[in-house]
């Protein structure tokens, strides 16, 4: 496990999955937001979950969050588009409803720019998020990241067109606290 003082990511275990299904992907206009794929029935039960780990990838690291003190899912996280030639990769994450707002998803930030700078030697770190997703551009930014551009309405969710914004990390940048 990658600890913090608030959070922890782990292997993702069988009985994480009904309870991120549950409470992250049958929220049909939550999970509009945080996938660009459309949300379409899916049940938990018999692998059709998308929290489902697959097998082992030297493109995508899948992480469950769990809180430090008491253990508790917290949430998911993930390096995904892991390209090694070129050191990069994309990151992301998802915080059950009961785990938002107090600091979790900052530290889950951190911990994923560790796992990915020092673990994994990757050069850049890339955030794409919604612009109005206030709460993982201020985990971003606090981890150091730096805003790189905004693709405007570039992201259909739920009914609508919106802008994406692009936050940047290199490896010389990030500070290890």
């Amino acid at each position: 496990m990658i600890e913090g003082r608030l959070a922890g990511l782990r292997a993702r275990h069988a009985q994480d999955i009904a309870v991120l299904h549950a409470e992250l992907y049958e929220d049909v206009a939550t999970r509009s937001r945080a996938d660009s794929r459309p949300w379409r029935p899916l049940s938990a039960p018999g692998g059709h979950s998308p929290y489902e780990p697959g097998p082992p990838s030297d493109a995508v690291a899948a992480f469950s969050v769990v809180e430090r003190a008491t253990g508790a899912l917290a949430g998911e996280a993930l390096l995904w588009g892991i390209d090694a030639h070129n050191r990069t990769a994309h990151l992301g994450m998802s915080l059950l409803p009961g785990s938002r707002g107090r600091g979790l998803g900052r530290e889950t930030v951190t911990l994923l720019c560790r796992y990915g700078f020092t673990v994994r030697g990757l050069h850049r770190l890339q955030v794409d998020t919604l612009a109005d997703n206030t709460a993982m551009i201020a985990a971003a930014r606090s981890s150091g990241f730096a805003l790189e551009g905004t693709l405007r309405r570039a992201a259909w969710v739920y009914g609508e067109f919106t802008d994406e914004v692009v936050l940047g990390l290199l490896a010389e940048e990030w500070s290890p606290a």
